[in-house]
């Protein structure tokens, strides 16, 4: 009997159902990045919302209907549209080099350098939430290997600041203000002094380089003041082609970037061709499970109880060993020990005498049976046919004289 399943077919199409959803939102939390952690951290990038940070640039740039966005890998650094590198003091001008070298045939590039040293404010103090941060004191990078040619240096400014526009910037900290100098420089915001506060970088190649020397141009402290973000915005801008609105803020260089996640390696050659292959046995198991009628079966038993199994297993195994000649003698012999016990004969007297006996005993209840010819008869049989039907005869004749 098999046993009755535990769930309808509508019950057990639910629970696929909600296994695939399960299956497809974690898919979308590893391509998303759901699970890598909050990158507020109280560092100068664009998803920093501290003092130092670049937040303020971010939301900024998504008000005004740019496409924002942050590149964690190498594919992202690749993608077209301005990038924008916040490297730290500590980083490496190769590395620097290298991203700007690879991207500047795609799209402009803006380098912000760093001035601030930072560390973590305190949130036991009431007020202050997590990634804000106080600003110590300045330092100038090193970043050899890139633009070894532009020297940063921090100094008061003397005022105004202003822009090619005449815009005029009201820097937070204008005795610590951080200033480039370089033969292959274009200045896009000096001050009274001729220092270049931002500067647009001469390229044989025509592509399009920036650089923010003083940070609190765009970075959350500076953009309390209304007239650094629109100078900002609009240094972006002119950097930007016409039609072109995507904006990316780098976060490798920061220490926020991520290695290829399972999602975008399960859908990139070559496992690509295995991702395939396990989604359609995904479906055909699917369809197998829910289209089978009825419950499962429950295995049988390879060797049954009872006499009649022992007895069909013996059978079978006569079978295949093809060994039938040996079944007529026994089953005489039995059947004679059976008929003569009915009859009170002793069962191991002389074979002879007790069929003499049985023959009497026969031709008094039914003249037309003879046991000693159905005897004779199964003993010489040796087909299976013949066999069988000399031993129905003699158990004809036993039944007629043990009832």
């Amino acid at each position: 009997m098999n046993p009755r399943s535990p769930f309808s077919p509508l019950s057990a199409l639910a629970l696929v159902l909600a296994g695939g959803a399960l299956l497809v939102a974690m898919l979308w939390m590893l391509g998303a990045g759901v699970a890598a952690g909050d990158i507020n951290d109280g560092g100068a990038h664009g998803g920093g919302r501290g003092l130092n940070g670049y937040g303020a640039l971010y939301r900024l740039l998504e008000a005004t209907g740019h496409d924002t966005d942050f590149a964690r890998d190498e594919a992202a650094l690749e993608q077209p549209g301005l990038l924008i590198l916040t490297p730290p003091q500590g980083a490496n001008g190769a590395d620097i080099a290298k991203i700007v070298t690879r991207h500047r045939a795609i799209g402009p590039v803006l380098v912000i350098t760093p001035k601030w040293l930072a560390r973590d404010a305190s949130t036991d103090q009431p007020g202050v939430a997590r990634g804000w941060v106080r600003l110590d004191n300045t330092q100038a990078p090193e970043w050899q290997g890139f633009l070894d040619d532009v020297r940063v240096a921090i100094g008061p400014a003397a005022a105004p600041v202003v822009d090619l526009r005449g815009a005029h910037a009201a820097l937070p900290t204008p005795a610590h203000v951080m200033s480039g100098t370089g033969q292959n420089l274009a200045p896009r915001v000096v001050d009274a002094k001729g220092r270049i506060l931002a500067a647009t970088y001469r390229q044989q190649d025509g592509a399009q380089l920036a650089l923010i020397f003083e940070p609190d141009l765009a970075n959350n402290a500076g953009f309390a003041r209304f007239d650094n973000a629109a100078i900002t915005l609009r240094l972006i801008d002119d950097l930007l082609p016409p039609g072109q609105r995507q904006v990316r803020f780098d976060l490798t260089l920061n220490g926020l970037g991520r290695e290829p996640n399972l999602l975008t390696l399960a859908f990139t050659p070559p496992y690509l061709a295995v991702t395939l292959a396990l989604i359609l046995a995904g479906v055909a198991v699917l369809w197998r499970a829910y289209a089978r009628f009825g419950p499962p079966l429950a295995p049988a038993r390879d060797i049954a109880f009872g006499k009649r199994a022992l007895a069909e297993n013996s059978a079978g195994l006569i079978a295949r060993a093809r060994r039938f000649h040996l079944l007529p003698a026994p089953y005489a012999d039995a059947a004679r020990g059976r008929i003569a016990a009915a009859l009170g004969l002793a069962p191991h007297g002389d074979p002879a005498m007790i069929d003499d006996a049985i023959e009497r005993a026969i031709g008094a209840r039914a003249p037309d049976h003879s046991y000693i010819a159905a005897s004779a008869a199964l003993r010489a049989a040796r087909r299976p046919a013949d066999i069988l039907r000399a031993a129905r005869r003699l158990h004809d004749i036993e039944r007629l004289l043990t009832r």
